[in-house]
């Protein structure tokens, strides 16, 4: 018996015996062994935050059945330790119970731990509060303040995932650390992450990168890129893996619907696998980034993500087969064995009458109520605040006579700002506007985080980021109001019987509705046409920003999940911030339709 077939027996013994198996790197042939024999695995990514838990089960079984033998997800950082120390691993976050999840269905798992992961999240995957400790903080670099959090973070992590390592009987095959690093440059800090992976994971594990198909990203230690020639210059063996392969793409506020053929997907797709590629779908499912989890991104400018994630993904926000996802099944057909059983199909939708909403509340109605004000000399971001996302309401008293007008600045603003007379704004580069103000007036600034960037220029604190001035002056003496808007808050916002002739906008609106006993609660979509920019909560929960003016998104994902049956009334309430329509009779009313609708009209620029 010659070694190699000693070995191949060796772990079949050892799988057969102890329920355990192998997943090894074969450079010499270019290969990954699973087992003892030869493996490539066509995997999708779905990220386990942006769909609801009650569904996981049903999404990836959905992307077993195209065919695929594994699943690709990150880890998200910032919200599995909201604040230093607080750790969440349950719901949405219960990361050891969606790997165990895909397991189930013998699906295999590739986990791409970050820190930071990009993902179109705020600030890429990585915690607020790091902004907070150190403004200063090198983000993915050697800094050893950001490396103690890192290091801490990790010790809490890989414990949970080291039992579900292939090697230990688990299904994750392979760990992803960092993520496309030669944006950043190279130094001893991947090399940190990789010491302390292989140490608390005993070197029981492949480690990867994903880097750009760029020589210099690739010398910063990739095996995996979207260009198999500029691959083998920097890594001249090893299995050939397309770790992010896009079917679609992303999309932002005010811009056309990102698309990409089912044509040229497919043929792509069939020309990797001929080369005997491995390959990932980013993304095959792509979901929604619900409540203020978006980011945003900087070309020649700032640019918030929507809410939702579609992606032109094969399958929709809501988890149903598009004809792209049956045409990558064929493919796949032709190159791996597909799993028996009925192909899914999508699902039936939920349809609502029209729900007419009342105003409850103005913005200003509801900071009167709080008692959270913090008072400086001059402005303080979110993060000084200790509010990571949403909005902060800054105010001051003008102290001198102003001209009239005079010309309010904000030089650096962070993101979007609502005074009584007019918007300031980071995309528009909107920095001054005249406005009407007295000696002993209150100045009001309502300022809205629209998600920190989540690649490249990542140190994005939120707020007002330097001195405001009224004309030439300098205004002082600030006092700051975060302005809390979790399930409690909305809560007692639905439940308020107080009248209010306060002023139209930014404003809490509110209406109840039933569902019968003879309708099945489905999944279901909110559209809310005539209205102009706020944010969506469906029985508390946060169902995201909406902003139809500026398309492409035009509705809301609703899960079925969030819906209570007929002996309990539901609640939607919007909080609008611009421009509500109910000045028009029978307009101040929302929907619940039955179809998506992410790719509406957008600006002309």
């Amino acid at each position: 018996m010659n070694f190699k077939i000693f070995l191949v027996f060796l772990v079949l013994c050892l799988k057969t015996v102890f329920g355990v198996g192998s997943f090894v790197v074969d450079y010499e042939n270019n290969r990954f062994l699973k087992d003892g024999n030869t493996f490539r695995y066509i995997s999708g990514s779905v990220h386990y935050f942006r769909v609801p838990h009650e569904f996981w089960h049903d999404r990836i079984y959905k992307l077993k059945m195209a065919g695929l033998n594994a699943i690709q997800t990150y880890v998200e950082w910032n919200h599995h330790e909201p604040e230093p120390g607080v750790y969440n691993f349950e719901g949405n976050y219960d990361l050891v119970k969606f790997i165990k999840t895909a397991q189930d269905l013998d699906m295999l798992v590739i986990l791409r731990t970050g820190p930071f992961i990009d993902a179109e999240r705020d600030l890429g995957g990585l915690p607020y509060w790091l902004l907070r400790i150190d403004p200063n903080m090198k983000l993915r670099f050697w800094d050893p303040n950001f490396i103690k959090h890192i290091d801490q973070w990790y010790n809490v992590l890989l414990p949970k995932i080291e039992p579900l390592l292939y090697n230990n009987g688990g299904p994750i095959i392979s760990i992803q650390i960092e993520n496309e690093y030669a944006f950043c440059g190279c130094d001893q800090y991947k090399a940190h992450l990789r010491d302390l992976f292989n140490k608390l994971l005993k070197k029981n594990v492949v480690l990867f990168t994903t880097d750009q198909p760029f020589p210099n990203s690739l010398a910063c230690g990739a095996n995996v890129t979207l260009n198999f020639d500029r691959l083998r210059y920097t890594q001249a063996d090893g299995p050939l893996v397309n770790s992010e392969y896009y079917p679609g793409f992303i999309d932002h506020w005010g811009h056309p619907h990102s698309t990409k053929t089912t044509e040229n997907v497919v043929k792509t797709l069939n020309e990797m696998l001929l080369a005997n590629a491995s390959v990932n779908f980013y993304m095959f499912l792509g979901g929604t980034s619900f409540g203020f989890t978006a980011g945003s991104n900087i070309l020649n400018t700032f640019q918030a993500c929507t809410t939702s994630y579609d992606f032109d993904a094969p399958l929709t926000e809501a988890g149903d087969p598009t004809p792209k996802y049956y045409a990558i099944r064929d493919a796949i057909g032709k190159f791996l064995p597909l799993p028996p059983g009925p192909v899914p199909q999508p699902s039936p939708k939920m349809k609502s009458p029209k729900i007419t909403l009342k105003k409850v509340m103005s913005i200003w109605d509801y900071i009167a109520k709080l008692n959270t004000s913090v008072i400086s000399t001059y402005p303080l971001s979110f993060e000084k605040l200790n509010h990571p996302f949403g909005f902060v309401l800054y105010k001051t008293t003008v102290q001198f006579r102003p001209t009239d007008p005079a010309v309010l600045t904000i030089k650096s603003i962070a993101d979007r700002a609502y005074v009584l007379q007019g918007i300031l704004d980071r995309e528009q580069k909107v920095e001054s506007i005249p406005v009407q103000v007295l000696k002993g007036q209150l100045l009001e600034i309502l300022v809205e985080n629209q998600g920190r960037v989540c690649a490249n220029q990542i140190n994005d604190p939120k707020g007002i980021l330097q001195n405001v001035t009224l004309g030439s002056k300098i205004l002082q003496n600030w006092t700051m109001i975060p302005i809390p808007l979790d399930p409690k808050s909305i809560q007692q916002i639905e439940s308020s019987t107080e009248k209010t002739d306060s002023i139209s906008t930014p404003s809490f609106y509110t209406g109840k509705f039933e569902i019968p006993n003879s309708t099945p609660i489905l999944d279901t979509f909110l559209k809310v046409d005539g209205w102009h920019k706020g944010v969506a909560f469906l029985n508390q929960f946060n169902l995201g920003k909406y902003w139809p003016i500026v398309g492409p998104q035009i509705t809301l994902y609703a899960p079925s999940t969030l819906f209570r049956n007929s002996s309990t009334v539901n609640h939607i309430t919007l909080l609008e911030l611009e421009n509500s329509p109910c000045d028009k009779e029978n307009s101040c009313v929302v929907q619940f339709v039955d179809t998506p609708i992410v790719d509406g009209p957008t600006p002309e620029y």
